[in-house]
């Protein structure tokens, strides 16, 4: 027997979410990509442990996913093992007044809608985010002027071993897009705490009403995408440098620079993973050679 095989008869006999030749496209906002070898969901942070240690065991390469919200997977797929925390795994839950902790496989809506029912604020800029807390954290994701950074006050994870860590918020070393899980692909986060402030709560969803407004008027929402697609270069917009060069609207196969907002590259029409590749490769050329600054892609590639 196989090891991928000897793992799904461990996941199945724990009570694992696992499924082989899984398409990635079901799991990735981009609703891009080719079937991993095979696609785990453990129940828990508990199970998560048991199944890192397998496939230590096993000898078996790994990557971790969120929700999916900044991923490009490759046309071919992923091989070896794929693992997402379960999205049900608990609810958010008070610790304080102002403290929420929560599973990393909670969306960030989930988040938010509790946070506002507990009239806590800090955390609007971050309605309308489609991802999980997990990826989040992972990646200090933000928009309307906040990040994680600034409401994180630590984290739980699984080290490739499946042993349990904490990080707190220091040590954490967030920065724009990064936090100290981008430099340790191998660790799986499992829950973060909240420190917020308590707040008005009409004031706290008039906010995220207004930011929710602000995206779908400016963002191409009706269409798959992984969110931005570049980071932002120092003194510039990658949005406005694009628009600039005259992009908005650029395709290549189904993959199109936005017309609602120049940077988002989106699924337009069916596109592959090599497509949006593609257009991602035109619009750093074409704004290098016009304007002089060099875009880095924010979205995270997997399967190359």
């Amino acid at each position: 027997m196989n090891e991928l095989l000897r793992l799904q008869e461990f996941c199945n006999g724990i009570g694992c979410t696992c499924i082989a030749g899984e398409l990635m496209s079901a799991h990735t906002s981009f609703k891009i990509g080719g079937p991993a070898d095979l696609f785990i969901r453990p129940r828990d942070g508990d199970a998560a442990a048991l199944v890192i240690r397998e496939i230590k065991n096993l000898h078996l390469p790994m990557v971790i996913i969120g929700k999916g919200s900044d991923l490009l997977v490759s046309d071919d797929g992923i091989r070896g093992v794929v693992l997402a925390l379960d999205e049900q795994t608990s609810s958010p839950e008070l610790l304080s007044e102002t403290m929420i902790r929560c599973s990393a496989g909670t969306s960030i809506a989930e988040l938010c809608a509790f946070a506002l029912d507990h009239s806590l604020t800090g955390l609007e800029f971050a309605w309308g985010i489609p991802g999980s807390v997990g990826g989040a954290v992972y990646m200090n994701a933000g928009a309307y002027y906040g990040e994680m950074k600034d409401v994180v006050a630590s984290a739980e994870y699984l080290d490739s071993e499946g042993n349990t860590g904490t990080l707190q918020a220091a040590q954490l070393t967030f920065s724009y897009r990064h936090s100290w899980f981008t430099d340790h692909h191998d660790c799986l986060i499992t829950s973060a705490v909240f420190c917020l402030q308590k707040g008005d709560r009409k004031a706290i969803r008039a906010r995220m009403e207004e930011l929710m407004a602000a995206r779908k008027s400016k963002q191409p929402l009706e269409y798959p995408s992984a969110g931005s697609t570049f980071k932002r270069p120092a003194g510039s917009y990658a949005s406005a440098l694009i628009d600039q060069c005259g992009l908005k609207g650029r395709r290549v196969g189904g993959a199109m620079v936005s017309e609602k907002h120049a940077g988002f590259v989106i699924n337009y029409e069916n596109a592959t993973c090599r497509d949006v590749l593609d257009l991602i490769e035109v619009v750093k050329h074409e704004v290098s050679e016009k304007t002089g600054f060099m875009l880095e892609c924010e979205i995270k590639l997997l399967g190359f």
